[in-house]
């Protein structure tokens, strides 16, 4: 941007290479609260009325989880008592070199099928440019790009993988975000859940430029995107079409106000949808959303949820809709460890060529909590949900569920 320039000047090469070659140095500094733990996790047991259909002599799952099928608004009908078991687990290392460089080792897995993967395994530097020294510049395989919306439980983007890049660079009226990613091999198109060391030929380069202030308005974060790929190295993919390729724009801004707080969000997807690891060609998808909270009193607080999203194919019509959802969940803090949500939530997807998925859900949990007046985890939870599903469009043989289902779980970040 004119007007603006930045000069990066690297530390003395002496200093860096002694730092690489005596790493007992920077072990010699570090401190024990250095060493984290942390992670997400929510485990228990679901139990409802329609978990099993009995099929032509086979049993067939109907999923007692309350959701339309081709979901592109993530959990839309609302995540309270309507989501998997699982869980990520994380340690990270804090290293602090004599030439002030800070070092971070990250290893995480998470546990959210059948299987355990390896997450992340990276690490990171920062205050190695004197010039810049907020910037972080890393490599190896982390979370990427996971704008999320709460309630739906859904990611605006997603391009987990491994690579590298720099973050918080500091330009001046913002901070700029570069990187480079490769899918995992074994974990389907978007490699979200692979346990293979290698990239299975899906790229994305992805670009942040963030904490945009815009005074009293608020702050403005823009996203731009651009995915290839090259020579095919998964079994799966054979016949993927290496010659296209896929780009994204989107933008977040957030504001706050004396009562709360509201969050939008658009993307445009151009050949992809959520990630520009999985290209179709010819398939376009608009995504809008607004998440938010209200702070009607110290003890009641509503969060809200809506979003619309379109997708069109140029080979094939039948895909083409539009998707809409509404989520709302009132809060009442009873104390500081006893709580009472209630969630409501809707969602249909009308498509181009007639009939429509549509299901709605309401849900009651009862809950305890480590500080139920604020974020506060871990939590205990008791819940019930009633709710009804009908897939015409994807299913038309199913007709209209009616789902009820209760469950007793924990949820939990630290």
């Amino acid at each position: 941007m004119k007007g603006i320039t930045t000069k990066f000047k690297l530390l003395p090469l002496t200093v860096a290479l002694a730092s690489v070659l005596t790493p007992t140095i920077a072990s010699a500094v570090d401190a024990p609260e250095d060493f984290k733990f942390t992670g997400y996790a929510r485990y228990g047991a679901h139990i409802s009325n329609d978990a099993y259909d009995h099929d032509n002599g086979g049993w067939k799952s109907t999923d007692s989880l309350i959701k339309i099928d081709q979901a592109i608004t993530g959990n839309s009908a609302g995540r309270l008592g309507n989501e998997g078991n699982g869980g990520e687990l994380q340690f990270t290392k804090g290293l602090k070199g004599p030439n002030d460089t800070i070092w971070n080792i990250g290893f995480m897995v998470d546990h959210w099928g059948d299987n355990i993967h390896v997450k992340k395994l990276y690490a990171s530097a920062t205050n190695v440019l004197e010039s810049n020294p907020g910037a972080t510049f890393w490599g190896g395989r982390d979370f990427h790009q996971r704008p999320q919306t709460n309630l739906a439980d859904f990611f605006v983007m997603f391009h987990d993988g491994q690579g590298g890049g720099v973050k918080d660079l500091d330009v001046g009226f913002a901070k700029f975000d570069l990187g480079v990613v490769g899918a995992i091999a074994d974990g389907g198109a978007d490699g979200q859940y692979g346990n293979s060391v290698n990239d299975n030929g899906n790229y994305a380069v992805t670009t942040k430029l963030h904490d945009i202030g815009l005074g009293s308005v608020g702050t403005l974060d823009l996203y731009a995107n651009y995915g290839f790929s090259t020579k095919i190295t998964d079994t799966e993919s054979s016949d993927r079409d290496i010659d296209t390729t896929a780009y994204q724009v989107a933008a977040i801004f957030k504001t706050n106000w004396s009562k709360g707080s509201n969050k939008f969000g658009f993307r445009y997807s151009d050949n992809s949808a959520d990630s520009v690891f999985n290209k179709t060609e010819g398939q376009d998808e608009l995504y809008l959303g607004l998440d938010g909270t209200f702070y009607a009193t110290e003890s009641f607080v509503v969060d809200y949820s809506a979003a619309i999203a379109n997708r069109t194919l140029e080979s094939d019509s039948s895909i083409d809709r539009t998707e809409y959802n509404v989520i709302v969940r009132p809060m009442y803090s009873w104390n500081n460890i006893h709580s009472t949500w209630l969630e409501f939530g809707a969602t249909a997807a009308d498509y181009d060529n007639g009939g429509q998925n549509a299901a709605w859900k309401a849900t009651i949990s009862q809950n305890m909590s480590i500080n139920a007046f604020g974020l506060g985890r871990p939590m205990l939870r008791l819940y019930a949900n009633i709710g009804e599903v009908e897939n015409n469009q994807t299913q038309p043989d199913q007709g209209t569920v009616d789902v009820f289902a209760m469950g007793l779980m924990f949820e939990s970040w630290w």
